[in-house]
């Protein structure tokens, strides 16, 4: 099975500019190719991760991808998928969200010898405007241009004549590159086919109709029920560990539902298809188990946040579960409660009513006391029943935290202030 084969199987291809071209020119030789990401933030999060694995793919399989972080593009601003224009960046912002996606970038693919990561800044800034006007501008028709669906969809709205121009710098980058670096193809999700298109136009015009450059787009991402994919109850789910925790990565992947661990184990994972189709019987089968979820949780996590991150996603997930919480270290109370109910306590002594009250366990003393009673509430991992006792925060996981479970699941989480 060849890489567009494979990507067929995994249903990653949307749309292809010329797929027997493509397929051909695979066939005779490894290629060069790249796909972008803007520094609009200085994290990605798992939806920006999609092209990504697909380019990890063409790196495994002896092909050359070359990653652009858009230092110029992401000055500018993507119209695509917005419907108002997008607020500018400052320049010292763009450069930090550079370096920012930069490192990460070589974290997670540096360490392929055939993979490149380079700065679109760097080919565009010495370029001057009446350079840019003369020598690319002119190739680009404006009709063609308001016919491109990112544009046409905005124009209701209003447009810019900065994001308007965006497909001709894009354009460009598939231009230099195929010039420097020989790269033929450029992939990237189903919004980006008319920049796309933009590039290979550029590049026929100025080298001729036979040079082969291809384009290849990925299909949206949808959830079983609709909605778009990417997102947990907490927002967006970042590659950043002090954005989402390891712990809160592993867990969303881990709660994904049998209608789709199937699709992301083919997406996100580099598993083979005999070993993804025994986890879709399992799925079938014994959906009780959840053992696709599981080893999704564990092949994603370790691929962003390396194999110890599995180790203490899933170390922490047994402790909750369990109720042992006591045995957790104070870093891992952090991952684990980042998304509870969090309030501020001071370090003194504490009655466990008042506790509740402060901590929002509880609305009024009289459920409080209820709740002592029945044994509904643990601090710290032990049940507490006397509605007198007190409890020190300073007595566990540094002196940092108090944690609270009212029932079986609900968590609460104290900060204790000096």
């Amino acid at each position: 099975m060849n890489i567009i084969e494979d990507l067929q199987w995994r249903g990653a291809i949307n749309q292809q500019t010329d797929a027997a071209g493509l397929a051909e020119t695979i066939n005779e030789h490894p290629i060069a190719l790249y796909c972008g990401v803007d520094p609009t933030g200085d994290s990605m999060h798992i939806g920006h991760l999609i092209p990504f694995m697909i380019m990890e793919r063409f790196a495994r399989a002896g092909h050359h991808p070359y990653i652009v972080i858009g230092g110029a593009t992401g000055s500018i601003g993507d119209p695509s998928g917005r419907k108002t224009e997008r607020q500018l960046q400052t320049k010292e912002q763009v450069q930090k969200n550079v370096e920012a996606l930069t490192a990460q970038m070589e974290k997670l693919f540096g360490n392929a010898p055939n993979t490149h990561i380079v700065n679109n800044y760097d080919w565009t800034k010495d370029m001057t405007l009446l350079d840019f006007l003369r020598d690319y501008g002119k190739l680009f028709n404006i009709n063609t241009m308001l016919n491109k669906e990112v544009v046409a969809s905005r124009l209701s709205q209003g447009i810019s004549f900065t994001e308007f121009t965006y497909q001709i710098l894009q354009a460009y980058d598939f231009f230099h590159l195929h010039e420097k670096y020989d790269v033929q193809l450029e992939i990237g999700g189903a919004d980006q086919w008319g920049n796309i298109t933009a590039g290979i136009d550029l590049i026929h015009k100025l080298r001729g109709l036979d040079t082969k450059v291809y384009g290849l787009t990925i299909p949206l991402m949808l959830k079983s029920d609709g909605t778009k994919f990417g997102k947990s109850a907490g927002g967006a789910v970042w590659l950043d560990p002090t954005k989402t925790s390891p712990y809160e990565f592993y867990q969303f992947w881990f709660n994904q539902d049998d209608r789709d661990v199937v699709k992301y184990l083919k997406y996100f994972t580099f598993l083979d298809q005999a070993e993804i189709d025994k986890l879709t019987e399992q799925v079938k089968n014994e959906p009780w188990k959840r053992a696709a979820q599981r080893r999704l949780a564990e092949e994603v996590t370790k691929f962003v946040h390396g194999p110890e991150a599995v180790e203490n996603a899933e170390r922490i997930a047994k402790l909750l579960f369990t109720g042992n919480v006591q045995e957790l270290s104070t870093e891992e109370v952090g991952q684990a409660f980042n998304n509870v109910p969090t309030t501020e306590i001071t370090a003194g002594p504490h009655n466990v009513i008042e506790l509740l009250l402060e901590m929002g366990v509880d609305s009024s003393k009289r459920q409080a006391r209820e709740d002592v009673q029945n044994g509904a509430v643990t601090v710290n991992g032990t049940k507490v029943t006397d509605v007198n006792a007190t409890i020190d925060p300073t007595a566990n996981f540094d002196g940092q935290y108090v944690i609270v479970r009212r029932g079986k699941k609900k968590h609460f989480l104290a900060r204790v202030t000096k």
